[in-house]
């Protein structure tokens, strides 16, 4: 059996994410230091703490764009691999029925045995020919364990009568 590893991760949200959060972290960095003086008519003014706040809530936006840089696809012969935003799925390829990747749908979906869908964030539309070459890639594999399945429940009556 060859040891094929698939590897997906989305290409256009990745880039987009790393320039979003480069670009908040920028505006906010900017905001921060504009902070000073006078807060209007009133008697307050900007204090230190308030550059610090601002910045850091330009930190906290920037991470929270960079977590769709984590999304990943990841399968081999024994089972597939699936980090999305939040949380992520070990599933060996027994559990999975098919994989969708349907017409107007934003990412791919793995169909499981007891009819629930899971989305697969990192095979994305936007990514065109990526990502339809991934689903390929995924079915083949899914296809090739499916195969393995079938035999070894074709040969195991056989070896019971031999018994």
């Amino acid at each position: 059996m060859s040891s094929t590893v698939v590897r997906l991760r989305p290409q256009r949200a990745r880039a987009v994410a790393w320039i979003l959060a480069v670009a908040i972290l920028v505006v906010f960095t900017l905001v921060a230091t504009g902070l000073s003086g006078s807060t209007g008519d009133g008697y307050g003014t900007f204090q230190r703490g308030d550059q610090l706040a601002m910045f850091g809530l330009g930190v906290l936006f920037a991470l929270g764009i960079l977590l769709f840089t984590r999304l990943r696809v990841e399968a081999d012969e024994k089972g597939i691999r699936v980090r999305n935003l939040v949380g992520g799925y070990d599933l060996p390829w027994d559990m999975v029925r098919s994989i969708r990747f349907n017409r107007g749908t934003p990412w791919a979906t793995l169909e499981l045995r007891d009819e629930d869908l899971l989305p697969m964030m990192a095979l994305q539309a936007a990514d065109k020919g990526y990502a339809v070459d991934g689903v390929r890639a995924l079915r083949a594999l899914l296809e090739a364990a499916q195969r393995t399945d079938e035999a070894q429940r074709s040969d195991a009556p056989q070896r019971n009568e031999a018994a």
